[in-house]
């Protein structure tokens, strides 16, 4: 048996499935009679969506495509940061969404306080846009899954839990 036992915290999505639910709601848009004239473009970025269209009511009508079509393949909505549209040339509307990645010095620093707080057994270092939870026990590793599970409600941010050791 091993000695320590370890699991690594991140935020991260699956960047193919978003790809495809952006193709999803592409052909939502190209299909539904109300969207269908709006000229509609969605361009994917490495760290944002820009989508332009014609007005308010239709973009507000494509981000609920999008939030229906991302929850349908198990994306975490809290990836999405939503800045207020704004108006470009053509009277047409744009908004950027920027995609949320990684944990930020201050929510990794936040959530192992939280870990140390509950937990005197388990060691908590923070790595770049990760967390590595180590202890000596399997059960200690399990009660800091389910304490950060009920932080991850007051969070920006999804949790993911990886590389279980």
């Amino acid at each position: 048996m091993a000695d320590t036992y370890s699991f690594d915290v991140v935020s991260d999505f699956d960047r193919q499935e978003l790809i495809n639910a952006i193709d999803q709601v592409k052909r939502e848009v190209s299909q539904r009679y109300d969207l269908k004239d709006s000229n509609t473009q969605i361009d994917v970025e490495e760290t944002e969506l820009v989508v332009t269209t014609a007005s308010e009511m239709t973009l507000q009508s494509i981000t609920d495509v999008l939030r229906q079509k991302a929850t349908k393949r198990k994306l975490s909505l809290k990836i999405f940061d939503f800045h207020s549209p704004e108006s470009c040339s053509g009277n047409r509307i744009k908004q950027t969404i920027a995609l949320r990645k990684g944990l930020s010095q201050e929510q990794a620093k936040s959530l192992s306080k939280v870990i140390r707080g509950s937990l005197k057994k388990v060691t908590v270092s923070i790595q770049g846009e990760s967390l590595r939870i180590s202890g000596k026990n399997k059960d200690d590793l399990q009660a800091a899954i389910s304490i950060l599970r009920r932080e991850e409600e007051s969070l920006e941010v999804p949790l993911q839990f990886e590389n279980y050791r």
